[in-house]
């Protein structure tokens, strides 16, 4: 079984910033998180850079690639999804990229 990650950079108004990292953290992750296939979900926000990029980037890692095709048919997805959708008109933030990668090799201290 080979762990698969999918990487979601986003950008958000900066007026609502407050109020969309606490709902991200409260509310989506949680929801997110009741999926089974999910092994670990981080965040992380941009130190510096330019401009236009995006100000935040989660790494969602399922099991196995399987898992992570299965997610968005799940019950689960569909909580999420109908969740985001009564919280947020669509326009208060921007997905700026995503994209899926397996693991080749990992190393720790």
């Amino acid at each position: 079984m080979t762990r698969v990650i999918n990487m979601v950079l986003v950008d958000c108004q900066p007026e609502i910033e407050q109020q969309y990292n606490r709902w991200y953290n409260e509310v989506h992750i949680p929801l997110i998180m009741q999926y089974s296939g999910i092994v670990e979900t981080t965040r992380y926000q941009l130190l510096k850079g330019p401009e236009n990029q995006a100000r935040y980037l989660t790494i969602y890692e399922f099991k196995d690639q399987q898992a992570m095709d299965a997610f968005p048919l799940s019950p689960e997805f569909r909580v999420v999804d109908a969740e985001l959708h009564s919280s947020w008109k669509g326009s208060e933030f921007t997905i700026k990229a995503a994209a899926q990668y397996a693991l080749i090799k990992k190393w720790t201290l």
